[in-house]
């Protein structure tokens, strides 16, 4: 296969990042930018040095030369846009959170297998080298037994309108609240006890900040919280029986310090060098179509789902529901 070339849906503030990203790497390229304004999607060309601009999301999804689409539109627009992406054959790398709710991501990724066409959810973090890097100091027992687990992701995004429009599927949970949840999927897997959840609200009804807890049939415990009204520490913290260990920035890894029973520093490791992060699973991208694969072992479609359910059940608790939900 020849280099990757990639197109990107949607020309805000995320694409860019992709962009630069893409011109930074050696196997992909980047090739067309799709907004559904054509001087926005021009004037995003001429920034970053894209070969071709479509006013229209479809205009792109029409040309042969897109290899791969990333999606990174607001929540709200990912199940439609998804859904296009698959009827034009065309291999998806979508944005978090996956869709809107869980029964827009079981329809989606229902679609794909039926066509035969790649997907996969870009939560970055789940493609970072960190994670094998963590995981693997945890199964020398530098800790102990894992049994308690803390992750915080909070901004102040106030001035952000997107996160408090309804119609968007905004709230805090499915744009941060799914990295903390993210993280303890990781690291404390899927066996699931029981939740137990709270959430403060915006004056547009969906949630401000939240806190979740939960508790898993091995006895662990996760305590996870979100915020997009004040700033937090970004830490994940895993606690064992001997020992525990600091993660820095769950929302990018840049570093894991382990501790020891008298709080000593024993290992310290930093994050490999990165373009900006959202490298890795555009290379994961480029692995599984190379082996003809439909989905990333790095974020399983079932994955996904789970996640996705989750958070479903989350906003039934605090009664956040986004108006085409209704509507539905």
């Amino acid at each position: 296969m020849s280099k990757l070339r990639i197109g990107l849906m949607g020309a805000g503030n995320i694409s860019g990042v992709m962009a630069k990203t893409v011109k930074g790497m050696k196997d992909v390229s980047l090739y067309a930018i799709a907004s559904r304004n054509q001087e926005k999607a021009e004037a995003f060309a001429k920034k970053y040095g894209v070969k071709k601009a479509y006013g229209s999301y479809e205009a792109m999804l029409r040309d042969k030369k897109v290899d791969l689409v990333y999606i990174a539109t607001p929540h709200s627009e990912h199940y439609d846009n998804a859904m296009m992406c698959i009827r034009h054959n065309k291999p998806v790398l979508c944005e978090k959170a996956f869709t809107a709710n869980a029964k827009q991501a079981r329809e989606v990724l229902a679609y794909a297998e039926r066509e035969k066409v790649f997907i996969t959810e870009a939560i970055w973090t789940r493609y970072m080298p960190m994670v094998g890097m963590i995981k693997e100091a945890l199964s020398q027992g530098l800790i102990g037994r894992p049994r308690l687990l803390t992750a915080n992701l909070s901004y102040s995004l106030e001035h952000i309108e997107r996160l408090y429009e309804p119609s968007l599927a905004a709230g805090s949970l499915l744009d941060l609240g799914i990295y903390p949840i993210n993280f303890a999927s990781i690291f404390f897997g899927t066996k699931i006890e029981k939740v137990s959840s709270f959430c403060t609200y915006t004056e547009t009804g969906v949630d401000k900040q939240e806190t979740i807890t939960i508790q898993y049939k091995d006895g662990k415990v996760a305590s996870l919280t979100a915020s997009q009204c004040c700033i937090g520490d970004r830490k994940g913290i895993i606690q064992g029986t001997d020992g525990y260990m600091v993660i820095e920035n769950i929302n990018n890894y840049e570093s894991f310090t382990v501790y020891n029973g008298e709080h000593k520093r024993i290992l310290h490791r930093k994050a490999p060098k990165q373009i900006t992060g959202y490298e890795y699973e555009v290379e994961a991208c480029v692995r599984a179509l190379k082996n003809g694969a439909l989905e990333c072992p790095e974020m399983p479609h079932a994955e996904t789902i789970r996640i996705m359910e989750f958070m479903d059940e989350r906003r039934k608790e605090w009664g956040v529901v986004y108006p085409f939900e209704k509507e539905e």
